[in-house]
């Protein structure tokens, strides 16, 4: 049981420093009508990390996580730049920019023999197997993250959104995974939509809920806890819409 536990708790710590962080902005993202954005970005700082370790840096070292970053970075300030341009199809920009990232990423890895392991990685995570030791730092950046999207709000404008996003997400996708990222964007926001009060302790609650539920039936199933998560998150985010009656129709004037 202590060995179940030793592994649980930085997994689901890491878990909830992304639910903190990422279902206020997810709210956000599906109230702008800019969904992808997360894969996107998420796949621009996997693509950092991939180019990073393939000019033959520690994986695990400060300059891959600056590579990272600073193509998140790069890639978010370009769709930034990309919305003032060409607003009436930014979705459309934001795809192309995911598949022109991913296949990038595909075609640095292809010579790596270890190649298909390490995109998998990037894409499923390993959540199970987080070290405590970068807890701490990512609990120091979530923070600060939350301070200024609460404490500035609209004053931080498009450009601050898209930085503080890149950072949000260069920071999660290393813990838990693209796919893993973009379940806890999205679904918390999709799914507590129709939510009139509350909203976002509720998609709080649902995402924290997912999180402790997937990686308990990970430990207990053995089955392989990112895409399991992503499952859970679904499910229970279908039940709550399920739940949640649609607002009635506003009655037609006489």
């Amino acid at each position: 049981m202590s060995t179940e536990i030793g592994i649980l708790w930085p997994a689901l710590a890491a878990g909830l420093l992304v639910v903190a962080t990422h279902v206020p902005l997810g709210i956000r993202v599906l109230e702008r009508g800019i969904v992808f954005i997360d894969l996107a970005v998420a796949q621009f700082a996997a693509l950092g990390v991939v180019v990073a370790v393939w000019a033959g840096l520690a994986p695990e070292g400060g300059a891959v996580q600056a590579a990272a970053l600073g193509a998140a970075l790069a890639g978010a300030l370009a769709l930034n730049w990309s919305e003032r341009l060409w607003p009436e199809v930014q979705e459309a920009v934001i795809g192309v920019a995911f598949v022109l990232a991913a296949n990038a990423a595909i075609l640095v890895l292809a010579a790596n023999p270890h190649g298909a392991e390490h995109l998998k990685e990037l894409l499923t995570g390993q959540i199970l197997w987080v070290p405590p030791a970068r807890l701490p730092l990512a609990a120091l950046v979530s923070a600060g993250i939350l301070a200024l999207w609460f404490g500035l709000g609209a004053r931080l404008g498009r450009a601050g959104f898209y930085v503080l996003f890149a950072v949000a997400v260069t920071l999660s996708v290393q813990l838990v995974g693209i796919y893993l990222v973009f379940a806890t964007l999205i679904i918390p926001a999709l799914a507590t939509r129709m939510v009139r009060r509350w909203r976002l302790a509720a998609a709080y609650a649902l995402a924290a809920a997912g999180y402790a539920t997937g990686l308990g039936l990970s430990l207990f199933t053995d089955l392989p806890a990112g895409p399991l998560l992503v499952c859970v998150l679904g499910v229970l985010g279908i039940v709550l819409m399920l739940l949640k009656p649609r607002s009635a129709p506003a009655s037609r004037a006489r």
